[in-house]
């Protein structure tokens, strides 16, 4: 427990709602990282069970999701944070650490503390990329790399169970989060269900497998992990061995046949998996 000076308030009080927070907002349509440092409204409570630089990581957090702090707004730097709020600069050092670990902050020389965007953080079920972005808040956007229908390989008719003769969709995509790159994702499809590449670019392949009548029920997902090669590094925005997540998947429609297979690459640092597990 640090043993800073504080004024007592509620611990739940991380920091004060979009609607009553008395930061300073950059102008509409203005860079925020030309406006000034932002000087939140924080509120940490000495007694509570939860260390201070969880407290002041929960409420800078909130206020980014919260949308008081938008993608490159500036935090005030360490030694006001410390002085202002009577914390030490290893414990508000300790708190920003926090979220640079996570995604939401980054450190930048001359310019100081910047928000990035909010990392996305995916439960693992049979949804579409696209469709839990929506849900999110996000805005997604898709480019669509290739789109080419021709034989298949050996693999592709063992994976999907292709009758002879039949022709498959081989797909890559970049999937984008606020005009933010996120995943690269190449499927395999059976041309016999294949939607346009018109429709790809405006919506999830699930979606677009939807309007068709074809409904989704069950996948096998393998979740794994890799680093950025040469192609991921400049699709996705990151640095040549960079940290990705990846995901291979085999879909199935309700009559028991196979939909697609497809492998994604996700950043890792602005994308997450999320598990719920169940004693049995």
């Amino acid at each position: 427990m640090d043993t800073d000076s504080l004024s007592s308030s509620p611990a739940s009080s991380h920091a004060t709602s979009p609607a009553s927070s008395h930061a300073t907002s950059p102008a509409s349509g203005a860079d925020p990282a030309e406006n000034g440092p932002i000087t939140l409204d924080l509120v940490v409570d000495r007694d509570a069970s939860i260390p201070l630089y969880l407290q002041l990581a929960g409420g800078i957090e909130d206020s980014i999701r919260g949308g008081v702090l938008g993608p490159g707004s500036r935090l005030e730097n360490e030694l006001a944070l410390s002085k202002r709020l009577g914390l030490s600069r290893p414990t508000v050092r300790q708190g920003i650490q926090e979220l640079v670990d996570k995604g939401m902050l980054v450190r930048k020389r001359g310019v100081g503390t910047q928000v990035v965007q909010a990392p996305v953080n995916r439960k693992v079920a049979l949804t579409s990329l696209y469709d839990d972005l929506r849900i999110a808040g996000k805005a997604p956007r898709t480019e669509v790399v290739e789109y080419r229908i021709g034989r298949p390989s050996p693999e592709a008719v063992d994976r999907l169970q292709l009758r002879p003769g039949e022709q498959v969709l081989d797909l890559i995509r970049v999937r984008y989060a606020d005009d933010e790159p996120l995943a690269v994702m190449r499927n395999t499809i059976p041309e016999r269900i294949a939607p346009t590449r018109e429709a790809l670019a405006a919506s999830g392949l699930y979606a677009c497998l939807r309007e068709a009548g074809i409904t989704t029920v069950l996948a096998h997902e393998r979740i794994g992990a890799t680093v950025a090669d040469e192609e991921h590094a400049e699709l996705l925005d990151e640095e040549l061995g960079a940290a990705l997540l990846t995901m291979e998947r085999k879909s199935f429609a309700n009559d028991g046949s196979v939909v697609e297979y497809g492998f994604h690459v996700y950043r890792a640092s602005r994308y997450s998996f999320e598990v719920t597990l169940v004693d049995s």
